[in-house]
């Protein structure tokens, strides 16, 4: 008997998660498994047959949902018919919730006993905790990223595994690939910055002036630092017109016109041979765990965004390897903080005290044997926690 899943990702992160969790099915699985539903490159070529281009999911931010309201809602209507009257064995939800769940939802309501698992929890830890009593209407299970979330989705009524983090597992930059870029980009020596503003339009718009101002302050101080940048495909425009006016002649990794495969193991090799990162907030800061760089972590919304997730926001910080390890070594500056001098002191202290730097490295090794680091890989712990979903025992 074949096993029907209807999976729906529609971000590229969604995308890879989507993939390795198949691919671990399959790997679990003694008999056939056939995949429906929506998905991308990566879920299409192990197997998944898609109902439409993903990419038009891909949809961000408040007045972009709203732009394309009317056609989000027929494609949620669509995909929620097309679950109920295939009648799967579970569908999984991955991520983008504003789409996601609401297929769910409606196929909860044609079809209450249709399993429904969704993978990556909310973040009803950090704001809007009300969300996951809604969502416990219609999700019976949930796949958690992070240690602390199951017992918030617990609470709420559902289902919850720790199934751990993507990045324990992501792929490291080889000695070549650093020997290469170094003989590339990196003659003489000084330490090196890595900068990441970022990967959407509006928050590289923000950020890029203050990291700059705040870079200056470190070169004063640095002259011998070398600064280096890759930029997200989406922004790389943006970022190349405002480095030039940035000191210190940065060295942007630009993804444009560069297979993937080579822009990538640029990359890898930046994050391995920085010596301090300055990054937006973001899992990002994961990343740069996952290759022991010391970072200093800043964030700056609109002034809206600002006073609305300001007031509904419940923790202290935002950076995920301080919320992992319950400990603050990540310093932080966000909205009204996000400065060039607090910036650029807090990054000057991790360049020359290296008690600083020992404490985030502790932090950073703790973060990831937290999220599965030496443990069963986290695509293989999701998929057996899909299939005893499906078949319990």
């Amino acid at each position: 008997m074949t096993l029907q899943l209807f999976l729906v990702a529609g971000e590229p992160s969604g995308d890879r998660l989507g993939a390795a969790l198949m691919a671990g099915i399959k790997a679990l699985t003694q008999g056939p498994v056939s995949f429906h539903g929506i998905g991308g490159p990566l879920m299409q070529a192990e197997g998944l047959q898609t109902l439409f281009p993903m990419e038009e999911l891909s949809v961000m931010g408040l007045t972009e949902i709203l732009a394309k309201y009317r056609r989000l809602a027929r494609r949620v209507q669509e995909t929620a018919d097309v679950v109920v009257a295939m009648a799967p064995d579970a569908l999984i939800t991955i991520d983008i919730p504003e789409f996601s769940l609401r297929v769910a939802e409606k196929v909860k309501q044609e079809a209450p006993g249709l399993r429904t698992i969704h993978y990556v929890a909310p973040t009803v830890w950090a704001w809007r905790p009300g969300r996951a009593k809604k969502m416990a209407k219609f999700v019976d299970h949930v796949l958690a990223l992070l240690p602390f979330e199951p017992p918030y989705m617990e609470a709420a009524g559902m289902g919850c595994d720790f199934v751990g983090h993507p990045v324990v597992t992501e792929e490291q930059a080889t000695e070549g690939e650093i020997a290469a870029f170094r003989a590339k980009y990196l003659a003489g020596e000084g330490p090196v910055i890595l900068v990441l503003p970022g990967s959407r339009r509006a928050e590289v718009e923000r950020l890029m002036p203050v990291f700059g101002a705040a870079l200056g302050d470190v070169l004063a101080r640095h002259p011998d630092s070398r600064i280096v940048l890759p930029a997200a495909p989406a922004v790389a425009g943006i970022v190349a017109a405002r480095i030039k006016d940035w000191p210190g002649q940065p060295i942007m990794l630009d993804p444009r016109g560069v297979a993937p495969d080579d822009f990538a193991a640029e990359k890898r090799a930046a994050f391995a041979v920085a010596d301090l990162a300055l990054a937006a907030s973001g899992t990002v800061s994961l990343e740069l765990a996952a290759t022991d760089t010391p970072m200093v972590v800043a964030y700056k919304m609109s002034w809206l965004s600002q006073k609305l997730i300001g007031a509904l926001l419940r923790v202290d910080t935002v950076t995920l390897v301080n919320l992992v390890t319950d400990s603050r070594t990540i310093p932080e500056f966000l909205s009204e903080n996000c400065r060039p001098a607090p910036i650029a002191a807090a990054m000057n202290h991790l360049m020359e005290d290296e008690r600083a730097r020992a404490d985030q490295l502790d932090a950073m090794a703790l973060t990831m044997r937290r999220l599965g680091r030496g443990g069963e890989a986290p695509w293989l712990r999701a998929a057996r926690a899909v299939l005893a979903q499906i078949a319990p025992g």
